[in-house]
């Protein structure tokens, strides 16, 4: 076997030929496979010669039959050769195949983009946040577990609507005359101490009684979802069907004493204590995307195939479904409310996925400056620690499989180099 190799544009062609005895020899490999599975007059199975063999099935259909792995093995060889770090599928083309002579074919491969220039991380700078709760935010956490002991008690008919009541409704929503796609809803409630969605509408509300109705016209947020209807003057039918007056506990020591505490500075200190923990995770989080993005901003990379972009693109797409599957969610209903198609969806993820396919480009070009490394200790723990979540031998093998130990061996590295990073530049 040899070849011709030509770069450019961050590509690599091979232009692979095979010498006739080694198409020769795949061949007669192939054509006694094909003897095994082919009724020949005259000839046990599998015991045909090679010359038989080829007047009864045609030379081409023998040659086509070992053309795959004559590709793979000289196209294998060649790689292996050159030592080339690529990325996705290659694309292949024949250019010369005839039976028992020499074989031309072109391999079109991309490879892994390069950083031409790393940013300086040394001197970059990533501000760290003041994880600790609020008084705010304390409170608010207290009014969340009253809200979830709160009773709901059915008004009198004549009650009028005030501030802190909850509202059962019948709401039609129209444009131009028009209901709206999911604009219609029986028996919804609303909360009208809390925010809703759309600014004035509770305010509109306000003073009815059960059997009420009105009608008034508001705009719809400009930050809405649905893009064609941010902004615009949207009409509103509103019947109010029932009023409930809603009793929340008092936040104090005998509330606390429910949940297990002793008095009402305990639950207050529970609570900080858990907003801290929280606040710290979500803190953790933003430092490791901030420092990556950064630096991947700051960096000077070669051009990004867009195979890779696609490939990310893709594993966005399945991430999504997964956290809307997770919820409760379908993907296509999901599709619906957001008025997008599935290529729409893919372009407005475009910028996100180049800046994922940049961290990673960072994270592996760090641990080698950095000369990050998992030892094989290490990654046996990793590994044995996971393994005992799980009773069925068919998983604990799955674990224990080389591929997934070089996947938590590739995320170990990762994970520690963006330590490393953060001790640099998280100030």
């Amino acid at each position: 076997m040899s070849y011709i190799i030509e770069t450019k544009d961050n590509k690599v062609t091979f232009t692979i030929t095979v010498p006739a005895e080694a198409v020769t020899k795949a061949m007669k490999h192939a054509a006694r496979h094909l003897a095994e599975h082919t009724d020949i007059p005259g000839f046990r199975p599998g015991k045909a010669d090679y010359e038989t063999i080829k007047q009864r099935l045609g030379e081409m259909q023998v040659l086509e039959a070992a053309t795959e792995d004559l590709i793979r093995a000289a196209f294998t060889e060649a790689m292996l050769a050159e030592d080339l770090d690529t990325v996705g599928q290659p694309f292949f083309d024949m250019i010369k195949l005839a039976p028992e002579n020499e074989m031309i074919f072109t391999a079109v491969v991309s490879l892994m983009p390069k950083i031409k220039k790393l940013a300086d991380y040394d001197n970059l700078k990533v501000e760290k946040n003041d994880v600790e709760p609020s008084k705010e935010m304390i409170q608010r956490a207290g009014k969340d577990l009253t809200q979830m002991q709160t009773k709901e008690i059915r008004a009198a008919k004549k009650t009028v609507l005030k501030k802190g009541h909850k509202a059962v409704v019948n709401l039609t929503m129209k444009k131009d005359g028009v209901v709206l796609e999911g604009g219609e809803g029986r028996d919804h409630g609303i909360y009208t101490g809390e925010d809703y969605f759309i600014p004035g509408f509770i305010d509109e509300i306000l003073g009815m009684k059960e059997d009420d109705k009105r009608n008034f016209t508001l705009k719809f947020p400009t930050e809405n979802f649905q893009k064609h209807l941010a902004g615009q003057d949207i009409d509103f039918d509103v019947g109010l069907k029932e009023i409930f007056k809603l009793e929340a506990p008092e936040i104090n020591d005998e509330f606390a004493k429910t949940l297990g505490l002793k008095d009402k500075a305990d639950l207050d200190e529970k609570l900080k204590e858990n907003l801290r923990i929280e606040n710290e995770k979500e803190e953790d989080l933003r430092q490791d995307r901030e420092v990556l993005e950064l630096i991947a901003k700051k960096s000077d990379f070669e051009e990004i195939p867009d195979l890779l972009v696609n490939q990310e693109i893709e594993q966005m797409i399945t991430e999504l479904k997964h956290s809307l599957t997770q919820r409760g969610m379908d993907f296509d209903e999901y599709l619906k409310q957001i008025k997008k198609g599935l290529a729409d969806l893919k372009l407005d993820m475009a910028e996100g996925a180049l800046t994922r396919v940049k961290v990673a480009l960072v994270l592996k070009e760090v641990a080698k400056k950095e000369s990050v490394t998992v030892d094989e200790k290490a990654a046996d723990e990793a590994l044995d620690k996971l393994a005992e979540n799980y009773e069925d031998k068919e998983t604990k093998e799955k674990i224990y499989s080389p591929q997934y130990r070089e996947y938590l061996t590739h995320q170990m590295r990762n994970r520690k180099t963006i330590d490393v990073l953060k001790e640099k530049m998280v100030k």
